[in-house]
């Protein structure tokens, strides 16, 4: 005898299912993935609310980044009180993606995503999905992914261009078949200097969410393969085979073994936060701070606002926001040896 409330459940997504390549099947088998989503900014708020809406059963969400004004153009789950709020991404996306499906488990994590801690957040989950806006943690994504054999979707967009590309290791390319090296800092345009459209930002997270849709539900086969590059502005997509790169057997990650990012042996302390006039500096050691603590000392130099995920203090023409987990944000420069220096001066822990 059926279960009535899975039966139920199971009604909520009938318009999903009814498509006959998915079926009931394959539904149910969403309901036990478990995915990691690194980054809640532009794509991943999109791909979050995609694959909650569809039925995944389990999402972990990991941003290192708050809400600003800005953000509200391209990031679709939130809203000018989640910046009111001063809420970091993935706490103000776990409280919209509950509202929206309690069926679904979200597992939000205020971190930045780094060679010490990506095989404990890749933990347990049956796919990886790039969120985020820098080539660094697209390396270490795709050296974990070899490293556990889980498949990952890489996604990237830029002006009215965007790019995905789904990594299956021991079936596909992998992201370092095709770039050997990411870009050098000032080699590629920026949101910045380029800035980014809204619709090609859905367009791309839309793409990645189904290529999750179908590896989850059993239809790897169906995947995109190679890499696929669509410009909206021009009204062009193109795709890049893969197979022949491949074919050649040289790849350093997934024919040679390599994994520099994984093992640290890559990867910088400090990044510039595109689109933000800000740099991320991170804590040379695992800690934790005391955030009300250490408010008591800074109000002594200027405005302190904090709660429970963050602290923001503001001095002179600076803007810092310090994370429980030693990670500080320094906004009003994106030179990091002046947010280096002034991280010294007013904060020196």
């Amino acid at each position: 005898m059926s279960n009535p409330a899975s039966q139920q459940s199971l009604e909520r997504y009938a318009r999903q299912w009814r498509y006959p390549p998915l079926g009931r099947e394959g539904q149910q088998r969403l309901a036990q993935s478990r995915v990691l989503i690194c980054g809640c900014g532009a794509l991943g708020s999109v791909i979050a609310n995609t694959l909650t809406r569809g039925g995944v059963g389990y999402l972990r969400i990991v941003d290192r980044d708050f809400l600003e004004l800005n953000n509200l153009q391209r990031q679709v789950l939130f809203d000018e009180d989640d910046v009111a709020a001063r809420l970091p991404k993935a706490i103000a996306a776990a409280k919209k993606l509950n509202q929206i499906n309690a069926t679904v488990e979200i597992d939000p994590h205020v971190a930045d995503v780094n060679h010490r801690n990506i095989l404990q957040l890749a933990e347990s989950v049956d796919l990886l999905i790039d969120g985020t806006d820098n080539f660094e943690t697209r390396m270490l994504l795709n050296d974990a992914s070899l490293r556990l054999s889980t498949p990952w979707i890489f996604g990237g967009c830029i002006g009215a261009e965007g790019q995905t590309m789904t990594i299956i290791p021991g079936q596909t390319a992998c992201l370092r078949c095709i770039l050997r090296e990411p870009p050098r800092a000032g080699e590629m345009p920026t949101c910045d200097t380029a800035g980014v459209l809204g619709g090609i930002v859905n367009v791309v997270a839309s793409i990645q969410s189904v290529e999750a849709i179908k590896i989850l539900s059993g239809h790897s086969e169906s995947i995109q393969p190679g890499l696929l590059v669509i410009d909206l502005w021009d009204n062009r997509i193109r795709h890049v085979g893969t197979e022949a790169i491949r074919a050649t057997n040289d790849c350093p990650a997934c024919h040679g073994g390599e994994a520099p990012w994984l093992d640290g042996q890559r990867g910088s302390q400090s990044a510039v936060l595109c689109g933000r006039n800000a740099v991320q500096l991170r804590a040379l050691e695992e800690t934790r701070l005391d955030l009300p603590q250490l408010a008591e000392k800074l109000e002594l130099q200027g405005d302190v606002v904090v709660n429970k995920f963050l602290l923001r203090f503001s001095v002179e023409a600076f803007e810092f926001t310090l994370f429980p987990d030693g990670r500080t944000i320094v906004g009003g420069t994106d030179d990091v040896a002046e947010a280096r220096a002034a991280f010294a001066r007013f904060i020196g822990i």
